[in-house]
């Protein structure tokens, strides 16, 4: 098993602050801060097709029309397309964090690009007139690492293309669709990423080894998060928390936000206990002093064991791995691996998990708007799910709290989650026409009446939709036959 290639650029941190810049939400302190450390990243990095792309007075999709000057231009906001505005928070990027144009800077980038460039070519050159295949596969991915680090997407691929079509070792070959994957992410190319996810597992099942296969588990979550498939990215990235080495994608902290999130929203209450709630992997992070003590010495076990009556055993089920001792100090600083972590206050994700599994309600909402702020609205890839996520969740907490009640009090419901009357109406009101809460409500009695179809009625109705579904197409079959038999005649 070889050390992973290809995996230092791009640096995914770098399209997160090209986010946050552009982020109507994000305090305009984390917006100069990101501003600064993109402006840092594309001097040090020579990243002249990116600063194009950013920060072009004509075609760059960052800043406004006009002449780029050091000074943030005051004139209104070009309209983009959505293709070209696909890494950006908004359409209509804030002003508050401008990247000036400086033509001068931008062509002594390029001049460095090219001679760099040229570097390459000669190196290339040499080995097909001196050396062997690997002399020459080594320069073929010095200009593709070169392309990706300066921020050409287009000819990264086009050159990891022709290295993985030149290399027959199959680890090289994962690991450069792992960096193409990590080029879709950057760019928030979601065809590209999905295409090359379902190439990676295609080549990993051929005989990957075991850190590759590892690796591409979070790869495989990640992607399935950013397109709202958290029922299928919740095992994989609940699965990765024990034995993540993909720093190149993304912090741990990072993983255990998603992986949070993902199960919170959709795993069943029986799971979300195992795999969430009692995972030591989760409680070495969420939990308070002796959980965090507990689960850091390995005494804790992730499992439906923690003594709640009406869990039934899921050992078939995908569940965490078998715990280990967790060192906090050394997540992010394994072999290439990320710089130290930011401090981050997990405190509102706690909340959040306790109180949706004790049911403590308003705090439960409370801390389900904290989320939203510090996670959901700061995210680039959560930040476009952020209210079908928010809206998800109630429905997670209303269902939760009416499953055990056959008639609820509207007034004695509505203070349990620390709302109005009249919200909970109407929120609930909108799920319960959704059919996604079997329940009326009955606004003369101030009532909630749950509904309980047993399974014999809801097979029935489910036949008779479906089958007015298929008589409906065969109508419409039928007729389509008739009008060609005519158009014969």
């Amino acid at each position: 098993m070889g050390d992973p290639q290809y995996a230092k650029y791009p640096d995914l941190s770098l399209s997160q602050h090209i986010f946050q810049i552009t982020n109507p939400l994000a305090p305009q302190a984390s917006q100069q801060t990101s501003l600064k450390a993109l402006q840092n990243a594309i001097k040090e990095q020579r990243m002249a097709p990116l600063y194009r792309h950013l920060a072009h007075p004509a075609d760059g999709i960052l800043n406004t029309v006009g002449e780029g000057t050091a000074h943030q231009p005051t004139v209104g906001i070009r309209r983009q397309s959505s293709s070209a505005t696909s890494i950006l928070a908004t359409r209509r990027p804030s002003t508050n964090a401008t990247l000036p144009w400086d033509e001068n800077m931008y062509n002594e980038l390029k001049a460095d690009n090219e001679k760099e460039l040229e570097a390459i070519q000669k190196e290339e050159d040499e080995a097909i007139e001196k050396a062997g295949e690997t002399e020459i596969q080594a320069a073929r991915g010095k200009r593709a690492e070169f392309w990706t680090r300066v921020g050409d997407k287009d000819k990264a691929i086009a050159a990891y293309e022709v290295v993985f079509e030149k290399t027959g070792v199959l680890g090289t070959k994962i690991d450069i669709v792992l960096a193409i994957i990590r080029l879709g992410l950057f760019f928030a190319d979601k065809l590209l990423v999905k295409k090359n996810v379902e190439r990676a597992s295609t080549l990993v099942e051929s005989g990957g080894d075991w850190d590759r296969r590892n690796r591409l588990k979070a790869y495989q979550g990640l992607h399935l998060l950013t397109v709202r498939s958290h029922a299928s990215a919740a095992p994989l990235l609940l699965d990765s928390l024990s034995t993540f080495t993909s720093y190149e994608l993304c912090t741990y902290s990072s993983l255990v936000i998603y992986a949070v999130l993902a199960g919170s929203v959709s795993l069943k209450r029986v799971d979300f206990k195992s795999k969430v709630v009692d995972a030591p992997e989760i409680k070495a992070i969420l939990g308070d002093g002796e959980e965090k003590l507990s689960a850091l010495s390995g005494r804790v076990s992730s499992g439906p064991s923690a003594g709640d009556e009406e869990m039934t055993d899921t050992t078939g089920s995908s569940a965490t791995p078998a715990p280990a001792v967790i060192n906090l100090t050394t997540i992010g600083h394994e072999a290439g691996g990320v710089d130290a972590e930011a401090d981050v206050d997990f405190g509102p994700l706690a909340n959040l998990v306790s109180s949706l599994y004790t049911g403590n309600y308003s705090s439960f909402f409370v801390a389900l708007g904290a989320v939203e702020e510090r996670f959901l609205s700061q995210d680039r890839y959560l930040f476009e799910h952020r209210h079908w996520f928010v809206r998800e969740m109630r429905l997670r907490g209303y269902q939760q709290l009416l499953q055990s009640y056959r008639v609820v009090g509207l007034v004695s419901m509505a203070k349990d989650f620390g709302v109005s009357v009249d919200f909970l109406d109407k929120d609930l009101s909108k799920f319960i026409a959704a059919d996604r809460v079997p329940c009326t409500i009955d606004r003369v009695k101030g009532i909630i009446e749950t509904n309980r179809p047993d399974d014999k009625n809801k097979q029935y109705n489910d036949v008779l939709k479906q089958g007015d579904q298929l008589i409906t197409k065969l109508q419409k079959y039928g007729q389509a036959v008739r009008l060609r038999g005519s158009e014969r005649g």
